[in-house]
């Protein structure tokens, strides 16, 4: 019979087998197909949550990850190893969706959408499976997400890299091009105003809680 700790060996065996971001980009420079399939499945899902947040639409998030990776493909020898894989393939993503945003303020595109956000799933995952609990979980999601949408641009760019997505700051200023100090500077004022407009979710949490 195998054991926990068995198993838990055996998936960080195979995820040290696992090659590198860097490593399949090198395969695929060098005409390995299938490096490209393992690199759009790692990224597809955290590409599509990142680029849905910041312009809120599903429908354009798809195109914009779809046309992501079609750069990636075509522009496969632009990658240099100086750079780290992830802020490589995230530079593109940003600005594709900051051309997108750009786009709708041209054409005074001033409505959103509320069944196009209703139709991504993005529930937060019960493994209890417990339907009220589930229903919590979306209703939240819903008011983090509306909160994330009323900050500006800029600020809705960095806070949803740095605290959903996980990059380092330096990543950030990387991926955005902006100094490190302004990458700081946004992120803590992105913070204050969803503290602001998220303190009574949070005096909730807190109730409940206790």
């Amino acid at each position: 019979m195998v054991s926990d700790i068995d198993e838990n060996r055996e998936w960080v065996k195979l995820k040290k087998n696992q090659p590198t971001d860097e490593e399949l980009i090198a395969r695929f420079q060098d005409g390995d197909n299938y490096a490209f399939d393992q690199i759009v499945r790692r990224y597809k899902d955290q590409l599509l949550n990142f680029i849905f947040r910041y312009i809120n639409d599903t429908s354009e998030a798809e195109d914009i990850v779809q046309e992501t990776f079609f750069r990636v493909y075509r522009h496969k020898h632009y990658y240099r190893e100086i750079a780290k894989f992830p802020t490589w393939i995230y530079t593109i993503a940003s600005n594709l969706a900051k051309t997108e945003l750009r786009r709708r303020k041209r054409r005074n595109f001033f409505s959103i959408n509320d069944d196009t956000y209703k139709e991504k799933e993005i529930n937060i995952k019960n493994k209890m499976n417990n339907p009220e609990q589930d229903v919590n979980s979306t209703v939240t999601e819903n008011v983090i997400q509306n909160a994330i949408n009323k900050l500006s641009p800029k600020f809705r760019q960095v806070i949803i890299l740095r605290d959903i997505q996980g990059f380092s700051y330096e990543e950030i200023s990387v991926i955005i091009r902006v100094p490190l100090g302004t990458v700081k500077s946004r992120v803590n004022r992105a913070r204050i105003k969803l503290q602001e407009d998220l303190n009574f979710l949070l005096n909730d949490l807190e109730y409940s809680s206790n």
